[in-house]
């Protein structure tokens, strides 16, 4: 079984944008908004926890999880056919 790699990546880009647009809302709800810098706003410039915050971190962790995926599903594809090809050949 091969994925589709525009599926997947699209797929896993939506699920960490949305993700992190969640949580950051999440945290604001219960603990409010703190506009201090985070692990992850170290990481995805911008980001932290307040409304702009969420925004900022929804387009970074959306093509965070985009490229991740793409590669992670290339590969998959990759040593998948690999394993194929071997195992045809025996």
């Amino acid at each position: 079984m091969k994925f589709n790699i525009k599926s997947f990546a699209l797929t896993t880009g939506l699920v960490a944008g949305i993700g992190l647009f969640l949580l950051t809302w999440w945290i604001m709800i219960f603990e409010g908004a703190t506009y201090k810098p985070t692990f992850i706003g170290m990481v995805y410039r911008g980001y932290n926890i307040s409304p702009l915050g969420s925004v900022i971190g929804l387009v970074w962790a959306f093509f965070d999880g985009l490229i991740c995926g793409a590669v992670f599903a290339w590969l998959y594809n990759f040593l998948s056919g690999a394993s194929k090809e071997k195992a045809d050949t025996v």
